[in-house]
C-alpha cells in the first residue's frame, strides 16, 4: 500500500483573485511582510500497487486526467509506502 500526495497550483502566468483575498486578509491581520499568496489545491489518496513506481505512475494519471486542468494548473506527486 502506498500513501500518494497531489499537490495542484495554479500556474504562474495565471492571475490567483482568491489568492489575493488571502493576502488582503492577512494584511488586515497586520501582516503585511506576506507576498503572492497562492491558493491551490491538496489531494491525498492511498494506492494498493504492486511497486512505488507503479502507485506514483496512477496518482499521475489521476493528477493529470481528472485532478488538475493543464491549461491553466500544474500538479506535484510525491509517494510513500504505508506501514
Amino acid at each position: 500500500m502506498y500513501h500518494a500526495r497531489v499537490i495542484v497550483t495554479l500556474r504562474r502566468s495565471i492571475l490567483d483573485p482568491q489568492g489575493k483575498a488571502v493576502e488582503h486578509g492577512i494584511h488586515t491581520l497586520g501582516h503585511t511582510n506576506v507576498e503572492q499568496v497562492r491558493i491551490g489545491k491538496y489531494v491525498e489518496m492511498n494506492i494498493d500497487a504492486p511497486s512505488k513506481e507503479e502507485a506514483e505512475r496512477i496518482a499521475r494519471a489521476a493528477g493529470e486526467k481528472l485532478l488538475a486542468n493543464p491549461v491553466m494548473e500544474d500538479f506535484a506527486v510525491t509517494v510513500e509506502k504505508v506501514g
